[in-house]
């Protein structure tokens, strides 16, 4: 079973994912992407879709032509967990 994060973990949160926002109503975070077109933002997410499939851990997402939103949250823990800040770091360091 995958575990929550603990107190210290979610108090870095803002240090350590600067970009990612938590979730209002949710033990989730989020983070918006832009991109020049609809072909750069597909090309993201399939390369993050690659990045998810390795961790076996899936993002929620949408995309609108040249934005993509990311949700993360860990079903299993019934919340952020730490599976979620790997995939948070691995997806940062694609952009």
């Amino acid at each position: 079973m995958v575990e929550k994060l603990d107190a210290a973990a979610r108090a870095a949160l803002a240090r350590d994912l600067p970009d990612w926002r938590m979730v209002e109503g949710r033990d989730a975070i989020a983070r918006g992407f832009r991109f020049a077109d609809f072909n750069a933002a597909w090309g993201f997410m399939s390369r993050v879709a690659l990045l998810a499939e390795k961790q076996d851990h899936h993002p929620e997402w949408s995309n609108v032509w040249n934005r993509v939103e990311i949700t993360l949250s860990t079903h299993d823990a019934g919340g952020l967990s730490a599976r979620d800040i790997a995939l948070a770091r691995a997806i940062d360091a694609l952009v």
